[in-house]
């Protein structure tokens, strides 16, 4: 079918297929599961960021010999957590790299017994220096990996940025960095898992990525894949921190199961899974950029920085998408980012929704209203003249084929937040008022899938089969856990097969049943797995004409009916689809150009503060969201993951902040680590430009990576419009505005449109 066609499903704000049991209470989360038998376990931590272990001691007042206790020595297969690289030991043999590693396990049946039992535990160290911050990092770079504290390095070039710089006319540099970002989804980490010698290891669990966990259990029990089995609980919540660390905690139930002979539940508690989970990568950027005499961009240079933690987890993709964005939306013929992300001694940081791009976008968003400022034009001519087009080429030499209309979300975006009116208003205020306004907006791309060769390597393969019950199912890898998976993809089937939504049902997320489509993240499910789930439909019609006598024009019951002659020919009625890239994709690795993305998603968004200089708080009053993501399939959903996002860039613009004393995060409780209430998030304008995208499902593109990257650079550029100070790290507390504001003079005026 054909992306542009009228259709009856996709388009429409259907009901939530998971949507009745949530709000009936009906869904089963990992804390309502039961198990006949059911022990409890919990996890002995380090306590110091490095150092050599030298004992453990159980105190005598404890009955040991109720509780099952688990060592590395107790690890059947490989002591490491199968991710990029296996560098993260599952329990911590001999030393520790970081505060909260775990080092032991222990279950019981009487979960209340636990926590007495690990205050119990003695575990003496011999410590080492511990490295806790990116600059330490790079100062004393044999510390941590040996060699030196590089996870993973990446050099992008284009032109020839060392002569650039004598034709410029203007060269400006500037410093950004942003924080460490904690996920705080609304359900913590947990896991159920039961062993046997006949079966293996099952595991029930909250999760995105149900493969993920699978490859790191086959290696930590050393079984082949059938005694393996994940399956996916109702999950409350993700943004990218159930992708890595659920294979850690799934490893820790099994092995207590395993131990113990009884299936083991682990749920954390909120401090725990705050202290000793993974969150954003901090980051520091550096820009140099020379431009014309007319505000184009001639060369930028810039070095990206990440800490990486103390194990790599996913900091090679985080960063890779961090140097793929860095440049933004933007024509430039000179370009060179170098970017490391470094080893520290604090907890390993990992996926978090947008990973890398967010970090690189605000640092790119920022400079520009620094650059408009310094040579004396608006932020938003200077977008204007250097925005990318169709038929120009990016920072990776990637040429853009399908439509860019960035000047008309520019347009859009202007018009809708009253922009042009609202800065002269602002300007003309009494400059001695308490409370200061402005107006920011930030401009910005988000490559949907995997980047590069990635959708070739992981080769996902997504279908659909029909039950004898007459009940077609969505067979994917992919998880529902708030976004709306289980309703996009059923509406793609739906669609592709002239059937009622109500037909249409997601298999469960159980490895024992389901192909492995590819995990939960990078804004890829609508596109690529979409697409997937659309092909695998059309060929199962095509298969039902040729073998079951099914008409082009069939009704539902026709339908049905040709299924079940085809069931009684040729067994399951199943059609299966692997991923093929649209044509015209290559990327090169080593050079790091080509085609990174199939597709890119556009915004444009619009941020109005209040900048109070009595209480030293800033407000976000308004907010506005232009973005073109392709075919919308589903606009309810699709406008809940712009607020959502939104929501959550303020936060990391303003409120969430990760205190770390010695390599241990300091405010793990929900009452010091803030992030926005109901009463801090605005009304966010939502407003979608729609392009559909011939090799995305219906012609959707990436939507929920999106709208973490705006909202950050959109706000500061806000407060510096209308504070006339510049503020370049996030995030920015009103202790952060005080120290600024009380001294400084405004500099590089906001000019005027």
């Amino acid at each position: 079918m054909s992306t542009t066609a009228t259709t009856r499903i996709v388009g429409a704000s259907v009901p939530r297929k998971e949507g009745i049991d949530k709000l009936v209470g009906r869904a089963q989360y990992v804390d309502d599961v039961r198990r006949e038998g059911l022990w409890y376990g919990a996890t002995v931590r380090s306590t110091i960021p490095r150092g050599i272990i030298r004992s453990i001691t159980f105190d005598p007042r404890i009955d040991w010999s109720e509780f099952t206790i688990v060592t590395a020595a107790d690890v059947p297969g490989k002591n490491h957590i199968q991710l990029i690289v296996a560098d993260q030991p599952c329990l911590a043999e001999g030393r520790v790299n970081h505060c909260d590693e775990a080092i032991l396990l222990l279950a019981h049946p009487d979960k209340h017994k636990l926590l007495e039992a690990v205050n119990a535990v003695r575990i003496e160290y011999d410590p080492l220096p511990a490295v806790l911050s990116i600059e330490e990092s790079e100062k004393q770079s044999e510390i941590i990996l040996g060699e030196d504290n590089i996870i993973k390095s990446f050099l992008l070039d284009k032109g020839d940025i060392d002569s650039a710089w004598a034709n410029a006319a203007h060269i400006i540099e500037g410093e950004y960095r942003t924080g460490a970002q904690e996920h705080l989804y609304i359900e913590n980490n947990g896991m159920i898992a039961e062993w046997s010698a006949e079966n293996g290891i099952t595991v029930w669990g909250s999760l995105q990525c149900p493969y993920y966990v699978h490859k790191t259990l086959r290696a930590v029990f050393d079984l082949p894949d059938e005694k393996v089995r994940v399956i996916q609980t109702e999950t409350g919540g993700a943004f990218g921190g159930k992708e890595d660390y659920p294979s850690t905690l799934a490893s820790h139930a099994g092995l207590l199961a395993m131990k113990s002979g009884h299936p083991v539940k682990m749920v954390y508690d909120r401090m725990e899974d705050l202290a000793a989970t993974t969150k954003r990568h901090p980051s520091r950027v550096r820009h140099r950029t020379a431009l014309d005499k007319d505000g184009k961009l001639l060369a930028m240079e810039i070095d990206l920085a990440t800490d990486g933690g103390a194990y790599a987890t996913l900091s090679a993709t985080v960063l890779s998408r961090a140097t793929l964005h860095a440049c933004g939306p933007y024509v430039c013929p000179n370009i060179r980012v170098r970017s490391r992300a470094w080893a520290t001694n604090t907890v390993p940081y990992g996926a978090f929704r947008g990973f890398g791009a967010p970090q690189a976008i605000f640092a790119m968003e920022r400079h520009m209203d620094e650059i408009a400022a310094a040579i004396g034009i608006s932020p938003v001519e200077l977008r204007r003249r250097n925005f990318l087009h169709e038929g120009d080429r990016n920072a990776t030499d990637q040429l853009m084929r399908e439509p860019v209309i960035l000047d008309k979300l520019l347009d859009r975006a202007l018009k809708e937040s009253d922009y042009h009116a609202k800065r002269t208003r602002y300007a003309r205020e009494n400059p001695k008022s308490a409370v200061k306004r402005g107006l920011g907006i930030a401009a910005f791309y988000h490559g949907s899938g995997f980047t590069g060769s990635g959708e070739l390597y992981l080769n996902s393969l997504a279908g659909i089969d029909v039950t004898p019950g007459r009940k077609v199912r969505v067979l994917v890898s992919n998880t529902e856990f708030g976004q709306g998976t289980n309703t996009i993809l059923t509406q793609v089937a739906a669609e592709a097969l002239d059937l009622d939504f109500a037909d249409v049902m997601m298999a469960p997320a159980d490895t024992a049943y389901i192909p492995n489509s590819g995990p939960t993240v990078a804004s890829r499910t609508s596109m690529v797995v979409g697409r997937l789930v659309e092909r695998a439909s059309l060929q199962l019609l095509a298969l039902l004409r040729e073998h079951a006598g099914l008409s082009d024009r069939a009704t539902r019951e026709e339908f049905f009916a040709a299924c079940d002659r085809y069931r009684d020919l040729h067994g399951a009625v199943e059609s299966l689809c692997r991923y093929e890239a649209p044509p015209g994709i290559q990327w090169d690795d080593a050079t790091y150009h080509g085609e990174a993305y199939g597709a890119y998603a556009w915004a444009i968004y619009v941020a109005q503060v209040a900048v109070d200089t009595v209480t030293y708080s800033a407000e976000v009053e308004d907010f506005w969201t232009v973005q073109e993501v392709g075919r919308v399939l589903h606009p309810v959903l699709a406008k809940g993951q712009i607020e959502g996002g939104v929501a959550q860039g303020i936060g990391y613009a303003l409120y969430e902040k990760v205190v770390l004393q010695n390599g241990h995060m300091a405010n793990n409780q929900m009452t010091n680590y803030i992030i926005p209430t109901a009463a801090d998030v605005p009304p966010i304008h939502v407003h979608f430009e729609q392009i559909p995208f011939r090799y995305g499902g219906f012609g959707a593109k990436g939507i929920g990576e999106l709208p973490h990257d705006g909202p950050a650079p959109a706000i500061l550029n806000a407060i510096r419009d209308a504070t006339g100070v510049a503020f370049n790290v996030i995030p920015l507390l009103p202790e952060d505005l005080f120290a600024t504001l009380a001294k400084h003079e405004p500099v590089g005026e906001p000019v005027a449109l």
